[in-house]
């Protein structure tokens, strides 16, 4: 019976233990979880989500509180196309948070970083060009395209030194957004070095419709696996969401998948961002606790635990001192929501806002809880304390249970 220490996952002459730590933003895939992957000969993700939020509370910078003091004068206003973000500033908590984090970097891994190209900050293309270009400067080992299609996103860097030399991949969640960006990617005559494909089992963002339960990770896989085979493109494959197990990765593995994408178990470990008792709801949850809603302003559905803060939380949009998921003209979609309900409910202290939430402050606060399908497995996968709440586990422990694991056992910590 196979292991998923068996296979590896080659990136030219560069073997890693094939399983990746995918990027939970605002820092939930934390420096320290994604160094833990890195060591143990995986790859971990960090997050650019957030950057200015992420870097504050990890190197006690102001950016998050000069950018509220220099646009204060707007709160009140609905309008929020003035409130631009300084691509400089964006620029240097990025060099810090992944400089940092390369410095530390210990093992045989790699530390990738998640880039979403939703958040739009205002001014979509000139702040995912600085990202971008930024990560690279900062010697990340790869980049992972994340949550959009990315059609312009290599000839926004394909002018770098290190375009082809990091390792550049991105998320799918079906044959027709991988066509889209391969043809849009053409002109750079670079391919993807990997290409993850989230199912519909996945926490967060999902790139599917609210239909997500009518599609299935594997059939996807498989359809993508046949189309590269046919145009003989060499582009490893890497499975994400609702593989829960050891056993689960290497049914992937051994129908021709270079690695798995996992998240869901390491929302428990200690190296994860996540405060302790927002862990314990995780644990606690039984799967009725778990739904897909349509609350996030960027129009794609997202799997959280129902009783999240953040769903109905009327609060005030925050776009000064964040203001990440601003279009190009200013706009979002809670913004819109917030402003009716207040129209709605005149004198109104505080209103409840059900169909959208304020992202940016919700994910800050950690207040969005955000999961995979599977969460309420994660009960199984340690010892319950005398006060009743769950042992938290290392992300060692996690990664070595997938990485040894067979006969779909979860080992329990000791």
């Amino acid at each position: 019976m196979k292991r998923v220490d068996d296979f590896r996952l080659r990136f030219g002459n560069r073997e890693l233990v094939p399983i990746m730590i995918g990027g939970m933003g605002v820092d939930i895939s934390t420096a320290e979880l994604a160094l833990e992957a890195a060591r143990l000969g995986g790859v971990g993700h960090i997050s650019d989500a957030m950057i200015k939020t992420v870097s504050d509370r990890r190197f006690k910078t102001h950016y998050v509180k000069d950018k509220l003091k220099r646009f204060k004068y707007n709160v009140a206003s609905s309008e929020k196309a003035e409130v631009q973000f300084d691509l400089g500033l964006v620029a240097e908590a990025t060099r810090m948070h992944i400089g940092r984090t390369m410095e530390a970097k210990r093992g045989d891994g790699m530390i990738f970083i998640n880039c979403m190209e939703k958040l739009t900050m205002n001014a979509p293309r000139e702040t995912l060009r600085v990202r971008l270009a930024t990560a690279l400067d900062s010697g990340i080992d790869g980049i992972t395209l994340a949550a959009g299609l990315h059609l312009g996103s290599f000839a926004l860097i394909e002018d770098h030194p290190r375009f082809r030399d990091a390792k550049l991949g991105i998320i799918v969640s079906s044959l027709r957004a991988l066509q889209l960006f391969l043809r849009k990617s053409a002109r750079t005559n670079r391919l993807p070095d990997y290409v993850v494909i989230e199912g519909p089992l996945a926490g967060g963002h999902l790139g599917f419709g609210m239909d997500w339960a009518q599609y299935d990770l594997r059939t996807i896989v498989t359809e993508i696996q046949q189309y590269l085979q046919a145009e003989h493109l060499d582009i490893p494959v890497i499975p994400a969401g609702g593989i829960f197990t050891g056993s689960d990765a290497v049914s992937y593995l051994e129908t021709g998948s270079a690695a798995v994408q996992v998240a869901t178990r390491f929302t428990v470990a200690n190296e994860c961002g996540l405060p302790e008792d927002v862990q314990q709801e995780y644990f606690k949850a039984s799967e009725d606790d778990i739904e897909v809603n349509g609350i996030s302003p960027t129009g794609y559905p997202m799997r959280m635990l129902k009783n999240s803060p953040a769903i109905g939380d009327g609060i005030r949009p925050n776009c000064e001192a964040y203001g990440y998921l601003l279009d190009a003209n200013g706009n979002c979609a809670y913004i819109t929501a917030y402003n009716r309900e207040v129209a709605l409910h005149p004198g109104a202290k505080k209103v409840s806002v059900l169909d959208k939430t304020c992202l940016c402050t919700q994910m800050r606060n950690f207040d969005c809880w955000t999961c995979g399908h599977y969460t309420y497995r994660l009960k199984d996968t340690s010892r319950r304390n005398e006060d009743g709440s769950y042992q938290l586990l290392s992300a060692e422990h996690i990664f070595h249970d997938y990485q040894y694991s067979v006969d779909n056992k979860i080992a329990l910590p000791t």
